[in-house]
C-alpha cells in the first residue's frame, strides 16, 4: 500500500470512528442522522433487496446517455466558438449567460414539452454540462499558439480532420480534460435534482423516498454511492484516461509507468 494510499485509509477509519462516536455522545435521534451502524444496515438491505442496485443502474443510465450528448453538442459548440467571431460573439454571448441558469430551472418547461419521463431528465442532464463543455473547449482551442496552427499547415496538414485531431485536440486537450471533469460532475448535480422533481426511478427519486418516510439512513445511502461514484470515476476513468493522451500527445513523459 503507497503512502497515500494509507493516509487515506487513516483518514477514512478516523471519520468513521468520530461518526459513531458522536452520534452516541450527542445523542442524536436516528430520523435526525443515521448511526454508522444503522447506515450500515441500510446499506446491506438495500442491496439484498436489489433497491439501491435498481436506483444506481437507471441513474447511470440516464447519466450516460445525457453525458455523452453534452460532450459531443459542447465540443462541436466550442469548436465552432473558437474558429468562427460571428458565431462567437452571438450564439457564444449567449451560452455564457445560459451557464449562469441553473439547468433545474429548465426542468418545467421539460416536463410540460417532454411529460413526467426520461427524457425530461436526460434533457436537465445534458444541459448542465453542454455549456461547461463548450466553453472549455473554445478555451482550450482559443489558446493554442498561432504558430503552431501556421506550421502544421506549412507542414501540409490542411484545415481539415487531420488539423482536428493532431493539432486542435492535442493544443486543447488540458482545457479539455478539464471541462470532461466539471462537467461530469454539473451532469450529476442535475441528474439528481431533475429525479428529484420528475420522479424518475433512480438514486434521486430514492433520495426523496427516504425524506417522505423519515429515513435518513436510506438518504445517507444515496449521498454517499454518489460521492464514491464520483470518485470512483475519476481516478479510474478520466484520470487514466487523462494520463494515457498526455503521454499519447508527448505532453507528458512515460517515465512513471
Amino acid at each position: 500500500m503507497t503512502t497515500t494510499a494509507l493516509r487515506r485509509t487513516i483518514f477514512i477509519i478516523a471519520i468513521l470512528v468520530i461518526w459513531e462516536a458522536a452520534y452516541r455522545l450527542i445523542g442524536w435521534e436516528s430520523w435526525k442522522f443515521p448511526s454508522l451502524f444503522q447506515t450500515v444496515e441500510s446499506f446491506y438491505t438495500g442491496f439484498a433487496h436489489g433497491q439501491l442496485l435498481d436506483a444506481i443502474y437507471n441513474s447511470l443510465r440516464r447519466l450516460f446517455i445525457a453525458f455523452a450528448i453534452s460532450l459531443s453538442i459542447g465540443m462541436v459548440l466550442g469548436l465552432m466558438f473558437a474558429k468562427f467571431k460571428a458565431i462567437d460573439d452571438t450564439i457564444g454571448f449567449m451560452v455564457i449567460a445560459l451557464q449562469t441558469v441553473p439547468s433545474i430551472a429548465w426542468l418545467p418547461f421539460a416536463i410540460i414539452w417532454f411529460g413526467f419521463n426520461d427524457v425530461s431528465v436526460i434533457f436537465i442532464t445534458a444541459l448542465g454540462a453542454t455549456w461547461t463543455m463548450s466553453i472549455a473547449t473554445r478555451t482550450g482551442i482559443k489558446n493554442i499558439p498561432p504558430i503552431y496552427l501556421r506550421a502544421a499547415q506549412t507542414l501540409g496538414t490542411g484545415n481539415g480532420w487531420r488539423m482536428f485531431t493532431q493539432i486542435l485536440v492535442p493544443g486543447a486537450f488540458p482545457h479539455l480534460m478539464t471541462g470532461v471533469r466539471v462537467s461530469w460532475a454539473f451532469a450529476w448535480r442535475a441528474l439528481v435534482a431533475g429525479e428529484l422533481i420528475a420522479n424518475g426511478a433512480g438514486l434521486g427519486q430514492l433520495l426523496q423516498d427516504g425524506r417522505g418516510l423519515g429515513d435518513t439512513a436510506l438518504m445517507l445511502n444515496v449521498v454517499i454511492i454518489i460521492a464514491v461514484l464520483g470518485t470512483l470515476s475519476d481516478h479510474f476513468c478520466f484520470k487514466k484516461l487523462e494520463d494515457r493522451l498526455l503521454v499519447r500527445y508527448g505532453l507528458e513523459s512515460n517515465s512513471k509507468s
